[in-house]
Order: structure tokens, then sequence, then C-alpha cells
């Protein structure tokens, strides 16, 4: 509230002493300086000059100081307690369109990634990245399983609207079952995919991959020999835990694509791991997919597949490896919904005054 000037009470300065502003301290008090004394007025001893303690006489019963201004009304502040629902709801909002369209948080419930990620992991996956760039080998990628690993449930819808309100469905638990996988890319579209060379390598159009820096201690590239071009429009993925995953090896027969993913059931990218905090760190792709050498394809992309039936080896590829990961809690979409929320609600209890203001004058 502002404060009022002397200026604004609506008359003399004097009015600022009856509103109760002090005044500058005056050495012959208040009741001197309004006016001359009683002595004064009164005139000289025995000039006949009328008595100024008489009844009616001049100055008597009259108040010269001028009319109290009436106290202005305060502003009525609005109450944070008022303001605290509107911050709640666009912090939610905020939350579904960050959690649906750009960041996302997964657990990760097997070992199939190990020791890239492991059991008890969360992961934020980015997932407009791909809306600027493409993927690219080495990628760890969340995808769904529907429609290819799980031939038997239908894709989810891509539309805009059906996932946003799906994603308001899972805030309340009423969301369908979800088969979301994690694997890495290892070939694009195109790619002739094989294991293993002399030295027991999975080579990419005929570019051995040196591993060594993310497989799973003591495992092997790959037990199973394979050799695969990856249909236009798809992926194939592997997990880091080569010896327990049940990845694009394990779904070659009987399974659309061939073990292969379709690119438009990718999610996003996983990019940090964020809980727990000791492992708290980014995923960059390893420099064994920057090799130049990978980028010209193979003359033999239309290379055969393996024949023959899946290996009781390959059929037993253990237990865990299929587990789909789960959405988390949205901790960190709700923490940038929140982060989101307060500006824009000071903003726009900001333009509410403002606009008060204009409406008035």
């Amino acid at each position: 509230m502002s404060r009022t000037s002397p200026q604004d009470s609506g008359g003399p300065r004097g009015a600022s002493a009856a509103a109760g502003q002090p005044d500058p301290v005056s050495p012959a008090g208040s009741a001197g300086s309004a006016g001359p004394s009683a002595s004064q007025a009164s005139g000289p001893a025995g000039d006949g000059g009328p008595d100024a303690s008489a009844p009616g006489a001049p100055g008597q019963g009259q108040d010269k100081s001028p009319a109290k201004a009436p106290p202005k009304k305060k502003k009525k502040v609005r109450s944070f307690w008022k303001e605290l629902p509107i911050l709640i709801v666009v912090a939610l909002v905020l939350t579904l369109v960050i959690k649906t369209y750009a960041i996302q948080a997964f657990f990760i419930p097997s070992g199939s990634m190990q020791n890239t990620l492991a059991i008890g992991d969360r992961v934020l996956v980015n997932k407009v990245v791909y809306d600027v760039r493409s993927i690219h080998r080495g990628d760890i990628v969340v995808f769904s399983g529907d429609g290819s690993w799980n031939p038997g449930t239908p894709p989810a819808s891509s539309n805009f609207i059906a996932k946003f309100g799906e994603s308001v469905a899972s805030m309340f638990g009423f969301a369908r079952d979800q088969n979301d996988y994690i694997k890495r890319v290892i070939g694009l579209p195109g790619d002739h995919v094989a294991c293993c060379d002399a030295q027991g390598r999975v080579t990419v159009n005929g570019v051995a991959l040196n591993e060594k820096s993310y497989l799973f201690p003591g495992n092997s590239p790959s037990e199973n020999r394979f050799s695969i071009t990856v249909p236009a429009g798809s992926l194939w993925v592997m997990g880091d835990h080569r010896d327990v995953s049940w990845d694009s090896r394990g779904h070659r027969y009987g399974y659309p694509g061939g073990g292969s993913i379709p690119e438009s059931a990718v999610v996003g990218r996983a990019f940090i791991i964020i809980w727990p905090v000791s492992q708290w760190s980014v995923l960059p792709i390893p420099s064994t997919f920057q090799q130049t050498a990978l980028n010209a394809k193979s003359a033999a992309q239309s290379a055969a597949q393996s024949s023959g039936a899946r290996s009781a080896q390959e059929a037993g590829a253990v237990a865990d490896a299929g587990v789909p990961v789960h959405p988390s809690s949205p901790t960190a979409p709700l923490a940038l919904g929140f982060a989101g929320a307060v500006p824009l609600t000071l903003l726009q209890r900001k333009l509410r005054t403002s606009a008060r203001r204009r409406f008035r004058r």
C-alpha cells in the first residue's frame, strides 16, 4: 500500500497533522503556531476592546483546522491460499504436457542392460529428440513392443489427443498395460548386422564393433550366430547384458520384422540416470559407433538370414530378459511443471492487476 504524502491529503499541511502524520517539531508548539496568543487577541489592557473570554467572542468555539480527510481504503491483497489452486492446476497441466510429449522417467526392472543400467535405476527419456534428429546407432531407446515383440497387442495410437488422454488416465491409474522395453540400437534400416567375425565380434556393414566399454563383464558379444539385413523403417536392438538379454536375436522367428522393431514404436532416447544418486550419469553414444565406415552400406545388404531352427540355447535366453520397463513416478515432470507454473501464475496475477487498474481509470 502506498503512503499518503502531505500534498495528497486534500488540504494544507495542517491536514496531515489531523490525519495522524507527524509534522516538523515547532519550538512554540502546535497551539501557539496556529495564530495570535490569547493576550494578543484581547488587545491592550483598558482599550475598551471586546473581552476575549466573553461568550460569543470572535475565535471562540471555532475549529480553524481543515476538515479531516477520509481514510483511504486499503487495497485488498490476493491471499496466497487463493492463488494456490491456480498454481496447482497450472502445474498439473504442464506436468501432463511434459510427461506426454517431452520427458518421462522409466524404471528398470531387469538386468538385460547391465552394467550400463542396473535393476532399480530410473532414467529420463527424451521424447522430442527424434523430432529434430534421426535415431543413431548406439542410442539407448525405450520402445513399445506392441505389434512386434508382443504381436497380439495392437500398437498404441500416435494421435496427439489420444496420447494426452492416455497420459491423463495413467495419472489416475487407468492406463492400459504397457509393453515398453529398453535396448541399445545396433543396426539402422538397411544395415547388415551379423555375428560373429573371426574375433567373435558383432559387425555392422562389415565393420566390427568394439563393445568392451559397455558389455557386461565376462559376456561375449553374442553366443548366438545371426546374419540379418534390417528392413526399411526398422531397427535392430540388443541389450548390454548379452547372456540374459532377449532382444532382437530372440525374436527372429515367429515375430513380425524378424526380430527388428519399427522406428515408429520408439518412445524416446534414454539420456540420463537420475536415480539412485550414486549412479547419476549421462548415457552417451559409445565411441565405436562413431566409425565413419559404419555409414557405408555393405554390398551384401540382400544377404539371406541364416537358416535353421532357433537353437535351444537361444530359446532359453534367460528369464528376465524380456521384462518391460515401467514408467516411473512423474517426479521429474512434476518438478518441471511446478517450476513453470510459478512464473506463469505470477505473470497472470500481474496482468490481471494491471488490467484492473486500467479499467478503474
